[in-house]
């Protein structure tokens, strides 16, 4: 195995122990959004970052944006700025 991470290696012209680093900075964000995708039933993004490669592009990504939008919490907080708006129309209205 080390043997093929040598030829990697020498046909990117990178040190090995950069692609070790590689490697491990991807597997670990990419368990992360695995896991954090399966715990919020989102199966499309769990395949997506199960099947692209993206260095921990598409992983970060999901974990600091997009499993937000979807998170209870953020629900709450959008329904009560629109309750606040709706009230705001509605004073108005009444003046």
């Amino acid at each position: 195995m080390a043997g093929y991470f040598d030829l990697i290696a020498s046909q990117v012209g990178a040190p090995l122990w950069l692609i070790y680093v590689v490697l491990v900075w991807t597997a670990v964000w990419k368990l992360l959004a695995m896991w954090k995708a399966a715990r919020n039933k989102h199966i499309a993004w769990f395949i997506v970052v199960g099947i692209l490669n993206t260095l921990g592009i598409l992983p970060i990504l999901y974990l600091y944006v997009f499993s937000k939008l979807h998170h209870p919490s953020f629900k709450n907080k959008s329904e009560k700025l629109k309750d606040s708006v709706k009230k705001k129309i509605v004073k108005r209205k009444k003046k």
